[in-house]
């Protein structure tokens, strides 16, 4: 019979595709909520236990006390000595707190602190006694421990040690934005944890006063030293001042004669600027009228214009321009006015040319003088000039000496002052710091039982939850429904319940379909047949392989329950084609050496002989056979495809159960003769790699998959635990039946296909 083409119709995939076309992928968050309850209590199991064992924990563990001394240290506290400034190196700013807390965790300061308080002498702090613990009590009872404590414990010995143990539970800081600085100490003693810090914080004032005393002292002693080299080296020179004032014969060289000279230097150069220009502007004059033509009017350069005596004969020139000129136009030129303005104009215009003549001489005179007066100026000036620069040596030389006389004589007084400051400072020095709140027997810092236990129970909750989710992570398993088409990519024709205590006896479960028809497990079985019904809706005969990836995934009794769902409507034949270990028979109470497959393949049997009938059932059963020697030789005879035409023409379907893919080849071989193949897949058992590989195996050995049967799944626990939305789980199929919830009555035949077209 051949086999149908391997694309579905658009009917089928309407049918078979319904879950990936319209299930979306369920949000990450959801999928690890339900990963997280599904082991809820098993998460609650193990914080449990992580918070009693840090309960165990946190009891066993020693208290420890914490107390904290304030001190505030006055960086800008105003010094009663201005000499400390000289010596003290103090810088008032953050780095000098930060330096005065690192002075306060020093080892000198706790080797004092221990020394006061002779804290060998506590037992938590003593050496000398050795410390157990857990290890060191295995160590003890396995023999692996040694006492390597030395017998003899010096002073100096004990104090390195216990000032150790100060540094190490010792913790100072500063204060934000302030000056004030916590001291703190830990210890298993309330009492001693306040008297550490409190001894600290003495030890470092202690010492900040001790060691600025013994500055002061030196520096005292360093200016009594040196006072005596002060004073002979002011003496010198003032001498040398003095022997030089008088050698120079100079009284007060700044105020006398330097302002004297200098004075006189400055009109010098004043008046010889101005000697300059009034030269220049004589040169100008002179060689303006030198250089003019013959033929040029003298009268009208500059230099001659501005003489008033010039101005004014030029103004009587031209008057008497202007009287000739109307009497012209008058009288004739022999008319005595005429003769007489003739005579006028004449005169005045040899009145002009005699001042136009003096005028040029005085300015040459004029150029002559300015020419004698700037080099007069000149001489002087770099007369003065000399006279200044010699005054400018000896001045500088004195002032060289003045200056020493006066850096000696300031060094000697600022010496003598601070020497005077130094000696009263010794008994008036004041503590750079002062205690704000001394410390009291503190309260318990550790451990902390109750934080110690909810961090314990938050660690065991969020490590239970990874394992949980890890676990889900490495689930390769089908779970849902969504699965099988996400994963394998194939339709799911139904899904099975997992069945109870009662329902997995083995006779009880073959017949399931017959003897509880309104069961889910049988409403499932119904869901497969309308599938496989509607799959292949014009072929008149199905030839129906069920098959699986390994044995125990439940295909031998999906394979009669679907058998006998088909029988109620269609005329419908069992064959069991599993050749390698058949278990029909077994399943339905029928004769196991009865003549089957093999036997009607051989021609040994007639069909009469081989078929057989179930009981309370329409269908017919063709079991095996007699097993022969090599099973697949016979599935790959002509004989065996003849035999399954023959058995179509009888026949509206065929359902043959073969054995599993991955174990033998038996089931490729037949999938290649039939109208459809059917993968049953075992819920939450079965990798899903394992069931794709399989189906891909099929597929290239012409195998047409009609889609995948989802087998024992738990409908609860997926919908609660998967997100698996079953009509069976929301709909009452597990208390009501479908004819109970709508009014029909369930197990009633379906319509055959030729009334349902």
């Amino acid at each position: 019979m051949p086999n149908p083409p391997e694309q579905d119709s658009p009917q089928n995939k309407h049918i078979f595709m319904h879950g990936t076309d319209a299930q979306e992928d369920e949000p990450d968050i959801l999928g690890y909520w339900r990963s997280v309850t599904k082991r809820k209590w098993s998460i609650l199991a193990l914080a449990a236990t992580v918070a009693l064992l840090a309960a165990v924990i946190a009891y066993s563990m020693t208290p420890v006390y914490r107390s904290t001394a304030v001190l505030l240290i006055e960086a800008n506290k105003p010094k009663l000595l201005s000499i400390e400034n000289a010596y003290s190196g103090v810088v008032q700013n953050r780095e000098y707190l930060q330096t005065q807390i690192e002075i306060i965790r020093s080892r000198e300061v706790a080797v004092k602190a221990a020394i006061q308080l002779k804290l060998w002498e506590h037992p938590d702090y003593d050496p000398r006694i050795r410390k157990t613990s857990v290890l060191t009590g295995v160590l003890d009872a396995i023999g692996f421990s040694e006492d390597i404590q030395p017998q003899d414990w010096p002073e100096s010995a004990l104090v390195d040690a216990v000032a150790g143990s100060i540094s190490g539970h010792l913790s100072v800081e500063l204060v934000r934005n302030s000056q004030l600085v916590t001291i703190s100490f830990e210890s298993t003693d309330a009492a001693l944890a306040a008297k550490v810090a409190n001894t600290v914080v003495s030890v470092y004032i202690e010492k900040d006063l001790e060691e600025r005393y013994k500055m002061t002292k030196q520096a005292s002693t360093w200016f009594q030293d040196h006072l005596g080299d002060l004073k002979n080296k002011l003496d010198a020179s003032e001498t040398s001042l003095q022997a030089y004032r008088e050698k120079a014969d100079i009284v007060d060289i700044k105020s006398a004669a330097q302002s004297g000279a200098g004075k006189q230097f400055e009109d010098l150069t004043t008046r010889t600027v101005e000697a300059r220009m009034r030269r220049a502007e004589a040169e100008n004059a002179y060689k303006l009228i030198k250089n003019a033509p013959k033929e040029a009017d003298i009268s009208s350069f500059p230099a001659v214009l501005r003489n008033p005596v010039v101005a004014d004969a030029k103004k009587q020139e031209v008057e008497a321009e202007r009287k000739l000129s109307e009497v012209s136009q008058r009288y004739g030129r022999e008319h005595p006015k005429y003769i007489q303005a003739t005579a006028e104009l004449t005169t005045a215009r040899e009145n002009v040319r005699r001042q136009v003549d003096s005028v040029v001489a005085s300015v040459t005179r004029e150029y002559e003088m300015a020419r004698l007066t700037e080099r007069t100026l000149e001489s002087a000036l770099v007369a003065a000039r000399g006279s200044i620069q010699n005054l400018n040596r000896k001045e500088f030389e004195l002032g060289v000496l003045e200056r020493e006389a006066e850096s000696n004589r300031q060094m000697y007084d600022l010496f003598m002052k601070r020497a005077k400051e130094t000696n009263v400072s010794g008994d008036l020095q004041t503590p750079v710091a002062r205690v704000v709140d001394p410390a009291m027997p503190g309260g318990l810092i550790k451990p902390q039982k109750q934080r110690i236990i909810l961090i314990g129970f938050f660690s065991g909750l969020a490590v239970g939850m990874l394992i949980s989710l890890l676990q889900d992570q490495l689930d390769n398993t089908l779970k849902t429904t969504a699965d099988v088409e996400r994963k394998l990519k194939q339709p799911l024709l139904t899904s099975l319940p997992l069945l109870n205590k009662k329902e997995l006896a083995r006779t009880s479960t073959a017949r399931l379909f017959l003897d509880n028809p309104k069961s889910v497990y049988s409403e499932a079985i119904r869901t497969a047949r309308t599938g496989v019904l509607l799959s292949s809706i014009d072929l008149p005969n199905r030839i129906l392989l069920v098959t699986s990836s390994v044995p125990g995934e439940g295909k031998t009794t999906f394979a009669i329950n679907l058998a006998m769902a088909h029988a109620q409507t269609k005329r419908t034949l069992l064959i069991d084609s599993d050749l390698r270990r058949p278990d029909i028979a077994n399943r339905l109470g029928l004769p196991e050496g009865a003549m089957g497959l093999t036997n009607l393949v051989s021609d040994s049997a007639t069909l009469e002989e081989c078929l057989l009938s179930v009981r309370g059932s329409d269908l017919k059963v063709i079991l095996s056979g007699t097993i022969p020697p090599n099973p697949l030789e016979l599935l790959h005879s002509l004989k065996f495809q003849k035999t399954l035409n023959r058995l179509a023409e009888w026949f509206d379907v065929i359902v043959m159960n073969s054995p599993p893919v991955e174990l033998v080849s038996d089931a490729l071989v037949i999938g290649s003769h039939v109208t459809g193949v059917i993968f049953v897949v075992k819920a939450m058992h079965t990798p899903f790699q394992l069931v794709r590989k399989s189906i891909l195996r099929m597929k290239r050995a012409d195998g047409h998959i009609l889609g995948v049967v989802l087998n024992q799944l738990d409908f609860k626990k997926a919908q609660k635990y998967h997100g698996e939305f079953s009509g069976y789980g929301n709909y009452g199929y597990g208390d009501k039946t479908y004819g109970e919830v709508y009014g029909n009555t369930l197990g009633r035949e379906e319509p055959s296909e030729t009334s349902k077209t």
